[in-house]
C-alpha cells in the first residue's frame, strides 16, 4: 500500500510524513498491531463503514501447530453433545493453546484512531477520537463515516496504541472510493467472488485471485458469502472462540489484507459463515445458536444498517445486494405462499426499487442461485424445488425486465445460464480457488448453459460507453485473471 500511496501523493509533504511514520511503525513494540488490517463496507454516495481489529502479533502464526482431525462420526458427536471441553480436546493437542495453532492471530486490548480525507484534498481531514476496541467483540472496532462526497477517492490512516500513556504502536494506510451519483456517466469495473476457506487457498499468503483482481483496479468488489467455513475441519468451529479464530486467521492472510485495504467492498453472508451447511433459523452448531452466529458475523465484518442494500454506481449501473439467511423459513417447511428466503419486507423492497430504478443495467447479486441449475439433492435456494412457489414468483417478476442480470455465489463452479425466449440471465462467479471447485460434472452441460467451467476464479464486470452506447461486459476469469468466457450487452 505504501507504493500505491507514493504514486498517488508523490511530491507532497503529506506523503513524506506518511512514509516516515509507516517505516517508524515497523520497529518492534509490545503492540497492539493491525494484524488483520482493515476493511470497508456498506459504501454509498455519502457514507461507509470501516472495520478493524487489534492483535498481539503483526502477522498470523503461519508456522503454528496442526489441529487434530476428528473423523465424521466424532464431529457429529461433538456437535450433538456441544461440550466445550470435548470440542477442545478433540481438536487441540494436549498442552497447547489456541494461540499456538497454525494461522492464529490473537486479539489484544488497545485504542484506535482514524484519519480520513479525499485523495485530492488532504487538508480536509476527518479525525476521530481515540477509542477502545471492544474486547467482548473479539477486539474489534467499527466507524461509520458520513457526509462524504460522491465519486471520491478517500485515503484512510489508522493508528493503534495501548492506552493514553503509551506511544503509537502500529499504523496502517489504505483507501476506498464512494460511488458516483446517478446522473454521472462513468466507466465502472467490479469483481464478484464466493467460497473461500483457509485450507483451500492456493498460496501460503492467501487466495491468488486477490492479486489477479487488484491488477484490474476494480471500483468495487462483492463477496457473496461463505467467506469462511465453520463446519470444515482444522478446526470445526463448534464454539464462539473457534469461530472467531477462523476469521482472525483468514483476515491475517497478506493477499486478502492488501486487497481489502484498497478496494471498496461489500460483504454478504451465507450458510457456512453463519453456522453450517444449509443453515436456517432455529439451528445450532455445537455450542453456538443461530442468533449468535448472526451476531458474530456482524462483529467480524462491517455492519450495515440493514443486511440488504441497493447502491447506484453512476448513470448506467445499479446493484442490489440481497440477504438470503436472516429472513428465511426453515428449509424443511412445506413449500407454499408462506415459505420464503427473502422474507416479505425484503421482497417488496426488491420489487419496488427495481421498478423505480432508471439505471441502464441492473445487477441483482445473491448469495445463492436463482436460476441454477443445481443438484437435485439440494433444498436451500431458489433454483431448488424446496422454494419453488416463491422462486417462480421472483423469476416471473424479473422476466418483465430486459436489463436485469443475476450474479451469485455459493456454487463451486462457474456458469452462465440463460433460458431461451426469456430475459433471465444468471452468472455464477465460482469458488475462490481451483482446490475449492467441484459439485458439478463438467460434462453435464444443460441446454440453459451458455458457459460451464468446474474450476475456481471470479467474475469481472465493466460498464462503459462504447461509441456512445451503454455497454455491460461480464467476464469469467480464472484464478490468474485470464478471461475464460465473456458476454456483452448493449443498450
Amino acid at each position: 500500500m505504501q507504493s500505491t500511496l507514493k504514486l498517488l501523493l508523490a511530491g507532497s509533504t503529506t506523503f513524506i510524513v506518511l512514509l516516515f511514520m509507516s517505516c517508524d511503525s515497523k520497529k518492534e513494540t509490545d503492540g497492539p498491531y493491525f494484524g488483520n488490517g482493515f476493511h470497508n463496507g456498506c459504501a454509498d454516495q455519502s457514507s461507509v463503514v470501516i472495520w478493524t481489529r487489534l492483535t498481539k502479533t503483526r502477522e498470523g502464526n503461519i508456522s503454528g501447530e496442526k489441529f487434530l482431525l476428528p473423523d465424521a462420526e466424532e464431529h457429529r458427536q461433538l456437535d450433538r453433545e456441544a461440550d466445550p471441553d470435548m470440542i477442545w480436546k478433540a481438536q487441540i493437542p494436549e498442552g497447547l493453546t489456541l494461540e499456538q495453532m497454525e494461522g492464529a492471530c490473537p486479539g489484544m486490548p488497545g485504542e484506535v484512531k482514524l484519519t480520513c480525507y479525499p485523495l485530492t484534498n488532504p487538508d480536509n481531514k476527518m479525525i476521530t477520537r481515540w477509542a477502545a476496541v471492544d474486547v467482548e467483540k473479539n477486539f474489534t472496532y467499527q466507524w461509520k463515516l458520513e457526509n462524504l462526497e460522491a465519486g471520491t477517492k478517500y485515503v484512510v490512516e489508522l493508528e493503534a496504541r495501548h492506552n493514553d500513556r503509551s506511544k503509537v504502536s502500529d499504523r496502517v494506510e489504505g483507501s476506498f472510493r464512494t460511488p458516483p451519483r446517478a446522473g454521472k456517466e462513468e466507466e465502472i469495473g467490479f469483481c464478484i467472488v464466493t467460497c473461500h476457506d483457509y485450507w483451500r487457498r492456493d498460496t501460503v499468503g492467501g487466495h491468488k485471485i486477490y492479486n489477479s483482481m487488484l491488477k484490474l483496479f476494480p471500483d468495487f468488489y462483492v463477496h457473496t458469502g461463505d467467506i469462511e467455513y465453520y463446519d470444515k475441519p482444522e478446526p470445526y468451529a463448534l464454539t464462539e472462540e473457534l469461530m472467531q479464530f477462523k476469521w482472525d486467521r483468514l483476515f491475517a492472510l497478506p493477499l486478502q489484507r492488501k486487497f481489502w485495504a484498497q478496494v471498496t467492498s461489500y460483504f454478504m453472508k451465507d450458510d457456512h459463515d453463519v453456522l453450517r451447511d444449509d443453515a436456517y433459523p432455529g439451528m445450532t452448531y455445537g455450542t453456538v445458536s443461530w442468533e449468535r452466529g448472526l451476531g458474530i458475523f456482524d462483529e467480524q465484518l462491517p455492519a450495515c444498517d440493514k443486511p440488504y442494500k441497493t447502491v447506484r454506481w453512476g448513470k448506467d449501473l445499479q446493484i442490489w445486494l440481497t440477504e438470503g439467511r436472516v429472513y428465511r423459513s426453515r428449509n424443511t417447511d412445506p413449500d407454499g405462499p408462506e415459505k420464503t428466503i427473502f422474507g416479505k419486507e425484503q421482497k417488496e423492497w426488491l420489487f419496488k426499487t427495481l421498478e423505480e430504478s432508471d439505471a441502464t443495467f441492473k445487477l441483482v447479486i445473491n448469495a445463492n442461485p436463482v436460476l441454477g441449475p443445481d443438484r437435485v439433492n439440494k433444498k436451500d435456494n431458489y433454483s431448488n424445488s424446496g422454494f419453488k412457489y416463491e422462486s417462480d414468483e421472483i423469476r416471473d417478476f424479473l422476466n418483465r425486465f430486459d436489463n436485469v442480470f443475476l450474479c451469485n455465489g455459493d456454487r463451486h463452479w462457474q456458469y452462465v445460464t440463460h433460458f431461451e425466449g426469456t430475459n433471465l440471465w444468471e452468472f455464477g462467479c465460482g469458488a475462490g480457488a481451483d482446490e475449492h471447485a467441484g459439485g458439478w460434472n463438467q460434462d453435464d452441460f444443460r441446454p440453459e448453459h451458455l458457459f460451464l467451467r468446474v474450476k475456481g476464479g471470479f467474475l469481472y464486470g465493466k460498464v462503459s460507453r462504447q461509441n456512445g452506447k451503454p455497454t455491460l461486459i461480464l467476464q469469467h476469469c480464472d484464478v490468474d485473471g485470464k478471461i475464460v468466457h465473456e458476454e456483452i450487452f448493449s443498450r
